[in-house]
């Protein structure tokens, strides 16, 4: 409205603000018939909003500050249950303050007990290391690690290994295929 009383044209204040003049048009035209009550946010259309702020901020509170009895974070079922909504308003408020509690943001750090050692040695390696020297690095991956804890062995069939124990059997190929 600043714009438009500084003698602006609608297409003017449109391209200044990044928005469409037809915007510019109806909040200018809402400004004219009902001065400064004219630029409240009229009601939107869809359903009126059931929770109100407090219900929101114990949401966010709980989740934050508390984990279930029995569990290690909430979950929306969970704590729906808890706050007596439903677990899409909870989903809705956690990707609303991007709160993901089944996501861990910490570390674990090692027991081993000659963690100090094991490290000075690897960090002497690169920071001075010895004449014709070469450095191995290998990784595990947890992944395949967790998975080779928790997944079942599935059923063999010719060509495949079974556990690092096992023998591989490998397939040749005949004229039938």
């Amino acid at each position: 409205m600043l714009l438009c009383a500084s003698g602006l044209t609608n297409k003017q204040v449109a391209r200044k603000l990044r928005v469409s003049a037809a915007m510019v048009g109806k909040w200018r035209g809402r400004f004219v018939s009902n001065r400064l009550d004219g630029l409240n946010d009229d009601p939107r259309s869809g359903a009126p909003r059931t929770l109100d702020d407090k219900k929101i901020d114990d949401v966010v509170t709980q989740t934050l500050e508390s984990t279930p009895r029995g569990a290690t974070h909430w979950s929306r079922k969970l704590m729906a249950k808890k706050m007596g909504i439903s677990d899409s308003s909870v989903g809705r408020i956690w990707r609303a303050f991007g709160l993901k509690p089944h996501q861990s943001e910490t570390y674990v750090l090692s027991t081993d007990p000659f963690l100090i050692e094991k490290v000075r040695d690897v960090v002497g390696l690169y920071m001075s290391p010895p004449d014709n020297a070469v450095v191995l690095c290998v990784d595990e991956k947890s992944q395949v690690q967790a998975l080779n804890r928790t997944q079942p062995i599935l059923p063999l069939s010719v060509g495949f290994c079974g556990t690092p124990a096992s023998t591989c059997t490998s397939r040749q190929p005949t004229a039938h295929g």
